[in-house]
């Protein structure tokens, strides 16, 4: 009788906490959405509270302060960048396939507007980079996080010679990212989906794959 009415306590007990984080959650992709189009300085308790469709007193609630608010909003953006971009690359063969994939994964994540105002950490770089602070700390690593990610696959891909030799993959992942963020900043500012499908040619010619061969054959 005793077990009995202490599992039903623990079951009563963890359904707030998930009913708690499936919460929370809501309101941080609601967050990072809002943060895309009006920025992370631009983030407030009541147009939060709009957007998710609660009240501002069960905002406070799960947050402390603006800061801690902006944190894990960052944090959640990155982990919507994590299943829409990275995990899909990961699965693809190491090396020259890789890269390709991250790329087509980035593309079609602008394409598809999981975010209303393009890539989250293009517009936070923008945003938070002249204001010092764990924000803006956390933001760049991320950030600099999926350039290294770029450079290992673009690396891997050199040592598997899909790559012309001599490529510098810190060179390649540099150029590779600065077309992936002018795709992303001419497809939100134009509303021009023809942005992207240039960029994906870019991305094939710099990559040697247009010409029906590995790039790495003489």
């Amino acid at each position: 009788m005793t077990t009995g009415t202490t599992n039903r306590r623990s079951r009563a007990a963890r359904h707030p906490r998930a009913d708690g984080d499936r919460t929370r959650e809501a309101i941080l992709r609601a967050a990072a959405s809002l943060a895309t189009v009006e920025g992370l300085e631009g983030l407030s308790i009541g147009h939060l509270a709009d957007a998710a469709g609660m009240s501002k007193s069960g905002l406070y609630a799960h947050f402390g302060s603006k800061e801690e608010l902006q944190l894990a909003t960052v944090e959640e953006a990155g982990r919507i960048l994590d299943a829409e971009v990275i995990q899909p690359a990961l699965a693809a063969r190491p090396g020259l396939a890789q890269l390709t994939a991250v790329c087509e994964a980035y593309l079609g994540y602008v394409q598809r507007r999981v975010f209303p105002g393009g890539c989250f950490f293009a517009a936070a770089a923008l945003e938070m980079g002249t204001r010092p602070g764990p924000v803006r700390d956390r933001v760049a690593a991320i950030s600099s996080g999926f350039t290294a990610l770029l450079r290992s696959f673009a690396a891997t891909a050199a040592g598997q010679r899909e790559l012309p030799a001599g490529e510098d993959p810190g060179r390649l992942a540099f150029e590779l990212h600065a077309i992936l963020l002018a795709a992303d900043t001419r497809f939100v500012l134009h509303d021009d989906p023809a942005a992207l499908d240039l960029a994906r040619q870019v991305i094939r010619q710099r990559l040697g794959l247009d010409n029906g061969s590995d790039a790495g054959e003489s």
